[in-house]
């Protein structure tokens, strides 16, 4: 782990998104961890931490359910292992069996999801399982928490005698107050019970008639409770039974101690793996709040967030009903810093505090809300100056707390350095505090550190144009409503539509121009030209955007009119089917027909027999070619598959020339025959004939005797001319 300042966490709000995930915990040890979220410099360590989130994401949304991950700490009971001749309590040892059985049950759930979670297995599978733990704890603790009679034979024997005793002081009790209430020594209510100990309610009168002693007597006196004799003696032995189980039961939990201590370390990687799961499931669950996902990640320094959103600011809206605008930015070697430019309250700094906090959440192990396209990379110093820090403390104006939080950024700027400034330069003279500023991002660019600056400085805007690895953005602003679109276009500074803004806040036009006139006519015009360009841009914008509709709709149209005509001309197949199986039947209907019409005549068998078994050879023989042909015409098909793969890795020429002799060879048999009406024809493909009725526009209709349909002519091949 790495060190944020805390400086950096405050200014992107970091804490309140660890406190968010806190929330999700179930244990109070995945609560510390939460608030004690850190963030990683080690690569490795990261995409280990961001592929267990996602992975826990993923069971969300499938039927392999990681176990319950519930525990209780047992830190009171791993200090007492390392405390010789310490003895845990009987709860302690519940606790640790808990937990063991807890973990046991995670490594058997993910070896069996493993294809599914392998970064969660391989973090399981490196626990030492000591599956006597639990065994040994449960033999000794039942359930209830308390100790077996079987855990061990002396605590057998001592609890068998406890039971006799109790039966034998119930007995002699009994018996005693039979005895005295028959001699009616008792008062009405017979016994009661005192310290614990079934006593007679004795007649004061006759209380040296009882063998017994006295324990106590009722307020007025008329009443004194008497334990008898017999009794008493077994209450004495059962007082000593007591006192061995107690003794026993703690030489049990002793030895059981022991039998842990050298399993301490073991048992602190079960607490800190469950800890770990927890914060886990924690940072899984908010993913799956604010629709996060993991991004690809990648060493190159290609910073590429599509569609990203602020998680706190889009929970906040989400209560409120509101929309939220993401934004995109790229940033990579050839663009390592961006200048954004634009009007007050359009977007810029809850721009550099969404690039910010979603670069601590990635190097935290959290899943960010952003577009499956995105890609982003590490920085081993993350530094921002967000807002305003005037120190009253220290006596620091805003200024002079920058300048020195500027002189940290200039030692500590590297090629390994995202920083964020927002509101470059500002907090003094605009022109020395401008050109200071302009000073700093000299030195910033040729330590090759990546960042984006927030300004309303001209002289960094045109700096920014000049160096090669560095580039303006600006935030869109509708010129006609003055309203943020908080929409960042990388590429073009930005106009801060001073005047434009004042005049729909209500300043009156005549200050307004005032105030135009006495700055420099061509501060102006290049504010001017400046906000002529957005408008354009936004122009353009928009039209690009509707011509891609427009290309859209159009494919999609495309693909249904070919959907349409391949379901046309599976029909059309169909039906040629259809008439071929018909005409097929018909024309061995009339062979059988014939045979029974002279059978009918000459009443001979033989030429009838003779014919159907003809009739039925001649078929046979159809079917054997009809299976053969589909076999040749299934190899061709392989053919031509693989002819068509090897044509793709063809020259374009090549295949223009076959096109030229196809459609050249296809014109030459149109040439050769010219149809007319009243032609025998068939299709291409098909077997069946008919008679062509009309011809219109290329189209000719086909008459099949069980149906009519339209054919393109150049489709149709010529058998006969009928006079």
């Amino acid at each position: 782990m790495i060190t944020i300042r805390e400086k950096t966490i405050n200014d992107l709000e970091f804490r309140k998104v660890a406190l968010i995930v806190k929330l999700y915990c179930t244990t109070e040890l995945g609560k510390q961890a939460a608030e004690q979220l850190g963030v990683f410099i080690n690569l490795e360590e990261c995409q280990k931490a961001l592929a267990e989130t996602s992975e826990y994401l993923s069971s969300f949304s499938n039927e392999n359910i990681i176990p319950n991950h519930g525990f209780d700490p047992i830190n009171k009971e791993l200090q007492l292992l390392h405390i010789e001749n310490s003895i845990i309590e009987v709860k302690g040892f519940r606790t640790i069996m808990s937990l063991c059985n807890t973990v046991i049950t995670h490594q058997k759930a993910l070896n069996k999801f493993k294809v599914y979670y392998p970064t969660l297995f391989n973090l399981a599978q490196n626990l030492s399982i000591v599956s006597s733990i639990p065994r040994d704890i449960n033999a000794i603790v039942d359930r209830f928490g308390e100790i077996r009679d079987k855990a061990s034979d002396e605590l057998y024997n001592i609890r068998k005698s406890l039971s006799q005793v109790r039966q034998k002081i119930n007995q002699s009790f009994s018996s005693s107050l039979n005895h005295y209430l028959a001699l009616d020594y008792l008062d009405d209510i017979k016994e009661s019970v005192v310290e614990n100990k079934r006593v007679l309610a004795v007649k004061a009168m006759y209380r040296r008639k009882i063998q017994g002693t006295v324990i106590g007597s009722s307020k007025t006196g008329s009443i004194v409770y008497m334990l008898p004799e017999t009794t008493a003696k077994s209450i004495r032995e059962l007082e000593n039974l007591l006192y061995d189980e107690k003794e026993e039961i703690k030489r049990i939990l002793k030895n059981l101690t022991e039998s842990l201590r050298p399993y301490a370390d073991i048992l602190l990687s079960y607490q800190n793996y469950l800890t770990h799961i927890d914060l886990t499931s924690a940072k899984a669950l908010y993913a799956n709040e604010i629709n996060a996902i993991l991004p690809s990640i990648n060493e190159n320094k290609d910073f590429y967030l599509r569609d990203a959103f602020h998680p706190l600011l889009l929970q906040q809206n989400q209560e409120k009903g509101l929309k939220t605008w993401p934004q995109t930015i790229k940033l990579n070697e050839n663009n390592r810093i961006i200048v954004i430019s634009g009007p007050n309250a359009g977007g810029k700094s809850i721009t550099l505090k969404t690039i910010g906090l979603l670069q601590l959440m990635i190097q935290s192990g959290l899943l960010i809300p952003v577009h499956e396209r995105s890609t982003i990379c590490f920085f081993e110093k993350i530094l921002t100056d967000i807002g305003d820090h005037q120190s009253i403390e220290n006596h620091l104006s805003t200024y002079s707390y920058r300048l020195k939080n500027m002189n940290y950024f200039l030692k500590k700027c590297d090629a390994q350095t995202l920083f964020l400034i927002d509101e470059f330069g500002t907090g003094s003279d605009p022109e020395l505090g401008g050109a200071l500023a302009e000073s700093f991002l000299d030195v910033f660019y040729e330590k090759q550190a990546f960042g984006l600056i927030t300004t309303h400085y001209s002289n960094l805007k045109l700096l920014a144009n000049e160096l090669e690895h560095a580039s303006n953005a600006n935030m869109l602003f509708d010129n006609k409503t003055l309203e943020p679109t908080f929409q960042l276009v990388v590429g073009q500074a930005g106009s801060s539509f001073t005047f434009e803004v004042a005049q729909k806040n209500g300043i009156p036009y005549s200050i307004i121009n005032k105030a135009k006139k006495k700055i420099e006519r061509g501060k102006v015009r290049f504010d001017a030209t400046i906000a002529k360009l957005q408008r354009e841009r936004s122009k353009f914008e928009k039209t690009g955007n509707r011509l891609l509709e427009q290309e859209q709709k159009a494919t999609d149209e495309s693909k249904k009119l070919e959907k349409l005509n391949s379901r046309i001309k599976e029909k059309l197949e169909n039906y040629q089917m259809m008439y071929d199986q018909h005409k097929r039947m018909i024309q061995l209907g009339s062979k059988v027909d014939e045979l029974a019409e002279r059978f009918f005549i000459d009443q001979k068998k033989r030429p009838l027999i003779s014919g159907l078994l003809r009739i039925v050879e001649i078929e046979n023989s159809k079917k054997k070619q009809k299976s053969a042909k589909e076999a040749k015409t299934e190899l061709n098909k392989k053919k031509e598959i693989s002819k068509e793969l090897a044509m793709k890795s063809e020259n374009i020429k090549i295949e223009k020339q076959k096109t030229k002799k196809s459609a050249s060879s296809k014109s030459k048999k149109s040439v050769q025959v010219e149809l007319k009406t009243g032609d025998t024809v068939k299709l291409e493909d098909g077997k069946a004939s008919g008679q062509i009725e009309n011809i219109e526009k290329g189209i000719a209709s086909v008459n099949y005797g069980l149906f009519v349909t339209k054919v393109q002519i150049d489709q149709l091949i010529f058998v006969k001319r009928n006079k």
